[in-house]
C-alpha cells in the first residue's frame, strides 16, 4: 500500500505574530525578533518547522522578500536552517548567560535546554603552578581534575574543566552526569559566595573542536572562574570553552554616581 502523507504541525501558525507599520523599527526586524523570542521562550523548539514565506507573508500582510530577509538573519545567527524538501526548521536557541554566580547545569536548566553531561575524565593529579595559585595551595598538592562535556538538547555546548582541592567533595561521576557540579557542593554544605571571574576568546584546537563539533581554528569563548566559599576559602577552579555560535555572556553595564 502506497505510504500516506504525513502531516507535521508548525507551531509557528500558533504564534501571535505582528508588526508595527509606524515604528521606526525595519519590519523584517520587527518579525525575525519575535520569532527569536519563540525560539529562546521555547514556543519554536528544536526542530519545529517555521512555515514557508509565502504563508507568513500573506498572513502578515507582509511582502516576500521582508519575510525572507527575517529569516535570512536568523539562519545567519545559527537559529533556523533550510532544508531542501523540508523547510526551514529551528536548529536551537542560543544560550544567554548573565555573568553571575551560577553554574552552567543550572542555568540551561532554568532556561528549558535540557542539560545533559558526559564525564570524560575524573582523577586525581599534582596541582600545576597555574592552578595551584588560583586555588591558594603549594604547588604539586593533589587536586581533583574533572573533565565534562556539556550538552544541551542533546548537542554539545561547552567543555568544561575543573579543579577542586583534594578531598572537598566526593566527585563520583555517576552524580556528576546526573547533576552540576555547584549543585553537588551546596548539598554536600559548602556555601559558595563569591568568584573572580575572567572572559575571553580564541580559536578551538583539532581536540577540542571534535569533542564540541566545530570546526579546528573556530571561534570559542572562554572563561577562567576562581570560586570562594563562605571563609573566604577558594574551593574550585575552572576553566571552560564555550561554542561561540551556540552561547553568549550577558553583562548588566552600570553608570557609576
Amino acid at each position: 500500500m502506497p505510504k500516506q502523507p504525513r502531516h507535521v504541525t508548525e507551531p509557528s501558525l500558533s504564534l501571535q505574530l505582528g508588526v508595527d507599520r509606524t515604528s521606526p523599527v525595519p519590519l523584517y526586524f520587527q518579525l525575525a525578533q519575535q520569532l527569536e523570542a519563540a525560539i529562546e521562550k521555547g514556543a519554536l523548539t528544536p526542530g519545529s518547522l517555521l512555515g514557508n514565506e509565502i504563508e507568513l507573508a500573506q498572513r502578515l500582510g507582509l511582502s516576500r522578500p521582508t519575510v525572507r530577509q527575517a529569516i535570512q538573519s536568523l539562519v545567519d545567527k545559527g537559529l533556523l536552517v533550510r532544508r531542501r524538501g523540508i523547510g526551514t526548521q529551528v536548529v536551537h536557541s542560543q544560550v544567554k548567560r548573565p555573568l553571575e554566580l551560577s553554574s552552567l547545569y543550572d542555568d540551561l536548566e532554568a532556561a528549558g535546554q535540557r542539560p545533559a553531561t558526559e564525564v570524560l575524565r575524573n582523577v586525581a593529579e599534582p596541582a600545576s603552578a597555574r592552578v595551584a595559585a588560583a586555588l591558594g595551595i603549594a604547588e604539586n598538592s593533589e587536586v581533583r581534575r574533572i573533565e565534562r562535556l556539556r550538552y544541551a538538547h542533546g548537542e554539545p555546548m561547552a567543555l568544561l574543566t575543573n579543579h577542586l582541592p583534594a578531598e572537598l567533595l566526593d566527585c563520583d561521576t555517576e552524580r556528576l552526569e546526573a547533576t552540576g557540579l555547584y549543585r553537588m557542593m551546596r548539598a554536600a554544605g559548602i556555601t559558595l559566595h563569591s568568584a573572580r571571574q575572567s572572559v575571553g576568546a580564541r580559536a578551538v584546537g583539532e581536540e577540542e573542536a571534535a569533542l564540541l563539533g566545530e570546526e579546528p581554528g573556530g571561534p570559542v569563548l572562554t572563561m577562567e572562574r576562581t570560586t570562594f566559599d563562605d571563609t573566604g576559602r577558594a574551593v574550585e577552579y575552572g576553566s571552560h570553552i564555550y561554542r561561540a555560535s551556540r552561547y553568549s555572556f550577558e553583562f548588566q553595564l552600570l553608570v557609576r554616581p
